[in-house]
């Protein structure tokens, strides 16, 4: 869902359950544990992350990594390989592989600084500490800055405060090439180290000065194997239309990718809803399966997650995950 976030999201809720599964709020991490027991989250090596996919077209397992919120986008932890089910073209598939290791990620973030940034770019440096805050110590950063035209404001780095660093003599000025930075990001992806990789979009407006078109940029998105999230820092109102058309440009390219949108009234969130991110990103289920021998036809293929909970909790969560991929072509 996409929609304002407003300071009461951040409230701690506490679901009256009596059922054989229990819900309770974990103020620590952000997070919610489904189940009469819990996990320990590992730490995974480097070596150990490389052995798991994401999907890809030419190998023989599809990995769909898979976030589970609850209503305020906190990660829930604490599912078993029993509470879900996949389907590629609505077809149910054996799940070969289940696994909630905190693997590492290569996170690329995009970070707008047009001219409409001038008084919020303290406020993004806070954002951008506070996601790097919550991350595994052994994820790798880059950051794009973008305006009329994207930059690589800081190479592939284990040390976010290079990302703080290369922030302190960002100024704000010109116009908004979002699409161009997003794409821009997308190919840096094919330098990362790890398999498991993520883009953090932060801006306040739409596109108005790109060479990549939408429709660039969605084909480009469906096929890198790359989550999306976007938070979009929005007035009240829209001076262009461009504006206007911003939050759902964020939306539909995040949903692409199995990602999430947010849309801030006040851009004194900013740096909660980073961290939340940066929580549901440590927090999720790697599901993998075995395609149908017959899919190697060049064509999307659909994915669907479904959860298998009673339906007084399921309600209460809600599902993140790709929603397909391009399969190799003989």
């Amino acid at each position: 869902m996409f929609g304002l976030v407003r300071p009461s999201c951040f409230a701690i809720l506490f679901f009256p359950l009596v059922l054989t599964v229990t819900v309770w709020a974990q103020t620590s991490i952000d997070d919610v544990h489904v189940g009469m027991r819990t996990r320990g989250i590992t730490l995974a090596t480097p070596e150990t992350a490389r052995g798991v996919h994401l999907i890809r077209s030419s190998v023989d397992l599809v990995t769909v990594p898979v976030t589970i919120t609850d209503a305020f986008n906190r990660p829930v932890v604490g599912l078993d390989q029993g509470n879900f089910q996949v389907f590629e073209n609505k077809k149910l598939q054996e799940i070969r592989h289940f696994s909630t290791d905190d693997a590492p990620v290569s996170i690329g973030i995009i970070l707008d600084t047009s001219g409409s940034m001038a008084n919020k770019l303290d406020r993004a440096r806070d954002a951008v500490r506070a996601f790097c805050e919550v991350s595994n110590p052994q994820d790798e950063f880059f950051m794009i800055t973008f305006s009329e035209a994207p930059h690589l404001a800081s190479d592939f780095t284990y040390r976010p405060e290079e990302l703080e660093n290369g922030l302190l003599t960002v100024q704000s000025r010109g116009r908004t090439a979002l699409l161009d930075a997003i794409y821009m990001g997308l190919h840096k992806m094919r330098q990362a180290r790890y398999p498991r990789r993520a883009l953090l979009v932060l801006s306040d407006g739409g596109d108005n000065h790109s060479r990549y078109s939408e429709r660039d940029v969605k084909n480009a998105a469906r096929e890198a194997d790359v989550l999306m999230y976007a938070v979009g820092i929005f007035d009240t109102y829209f001076n262009t239309e461009e504006e206007m058309l911003g939050p759902g440009l964020l939306r539909s390219m995040t949903n692409l990718t199995g990602g999430q949108a947010f849309a801030l009234s006040s851009f004194a969130d900013l740096p909660s809803i980073t961290r939340l991110i940066g929580n549901q990103l440590r927090y999720q289920y790697m599901l993998a399966y075995r395609p149908p021998t017959d899919t190697k036809d060049g064509k999307w293929h659909k994915i669907s997650v479904r959860l298998r909970l009673p339906k007084s909790i399921h309600a209460l969560l809600h599902v993140n995950a790709r929603p397909g991929y391009y399969a190799a072509q003989q």
